[in-house]
């Protein structure tokens, strides 16, 4: 891992506490996504949400998941995508796919991020065509999980986030 994205995760672990001091406030929901902006000590925060249709094994214990796309504005950061399985991840365990499409994402501790910019836009290209994302992490005792996003609503909700922080 490079310090960009240990700097970034930093940050990131950061932005979340203050998002949670911050109360976010919803812009809307879109079907399935749903958006919101929060005013932190860096600026101005809005982003796409959306929780899985599905996931599974249903036995395993966890915390909820999100895929996020997220805008922070002030710190010249647009269209972070990131995801959280509600487990702590085994390192280079998350992968994405979509039909013949797969990304794979770094992880720190319970997140996980698509670690190449040009991969985060073509990322975000597949969501506005997909019907549903399937999110495949391991966490380090060997045990895997499966969400299923949908992505019904996630071009407005897109838009609406990207629009709230421009």
């Amino acid at each position: 891992m490079n310090f960009k994205k240990i700097f970034t995760f930093i940050i990131f672990l950061q932005l979340i506490f203050n998002i949670a001091a911050a109360n976010p406030v919803s812009k809307g929901k879109f079907k399935d996504w749903e958006v919101f902006t929060a005013s932190t000590e860096q600026g101005t925060i809005c982003f796409a949400q959306s929780e899985p249709k599905e996931r599974s094994p249903k036995s395993f214990n966890r915390e909820p998941s999100r895929l996020f796309v997220t805008f922070r504005p002030n710190e010249n950061i647009s269209d972070e995508v990131s995801v959280t399985s509600g487990h702590t991840y085994k390192a280079s365990s998350v992968n994405a796919k979509s039909g013949k499409n797969e990304y794979s994402f770094f992880s720190k501790e319970n997140f996980a991020w698509i670690s190449d910019e040009k991969d985060e836009k073509k990322f975000i290209n597949l969501m506005k065509k997909a019907s549903n994302i399937m999110v495949i992490a391991n966490e380090p005792k060997g045990s895997q999980t499966t969400d299923h996003y949908s992505m019904m609503g996630f071009t407005k909700a897109y838009e609406e986030a990207k629009k709230s922080c421009s």
